[in-house]
């Protein structure tokens, strides 16, 4: 094994376009460093939920407290909902999703298997149900409402002051 003594020449050739002279870091072209966090709530079923210690406690123009009591407050809020939150769905969140799985999978298995079908029975039979109860109408409620009708058209009411 010898010492190498061949050098190598680099060169990097570059066109005018390529080159960029601008202050903006390379990163901010080629995309974010840190990918997004997926969105868990795409269809904003809880946006009522989306609470800032703002949205909680404000203190008007006219009465402030210590910007150190401020600054305090605002990170202990912050801090004991996050602790509390993530406390809470560990504890909660396999449990819940057992008991909200197996509730839906009930309901949907009602409403697919019993519901459903006994709402498609009853429109079926409703066009037969709507032509008997017409002719019940017109046998038996149209006479006699028509007959009501003479006997009534030939009352007559006056009104007489003393």
């Amino acid at each position: 094994m010898g010492v190498e003594k061949e050098k190598l020449e680099t060169s990097i050739i570059m066109d005018e376009d390529e080159f960029n002279r601008s202050i903006e870091p390379i990163l901010s072209k080629k995309g974010e460093v840190y990918p997004t966090a997926p969105d868990r709530d795409p269809n904003e079923i809880n946006r009522h939920l989306k609470v800032s210690f703002e949205d909680v406690i404000g203190e008007p123009v006219s009465t402030h407290s210590f910007d150190k009591v401020w600054i305090g407050s605002h990170a202990t809020f912050e801090l004991v909902k996050f602790f509390f939150y993530r406390l809470l769905t560990t504890l909660l969140a396999v449990p819940m999703a057992f008991i909200l799985g197996l509730i839906f999978g009930v309901l949907s298995c009602v409403h697919i298997w019993l519901v459903m079908p006994v709402i498609q029975s009853c429109m079926m039979l409703l066009p037969s149900a709507q032509k008997i109860w017409q002719s019940l109408t017109d046998i038996f409620v149209t006479p006699l409402f028509h007959s009501f009708g003479k006997c009534f058209s030939s009352i007559q009411v006056q009104i007489l002051e003393n």
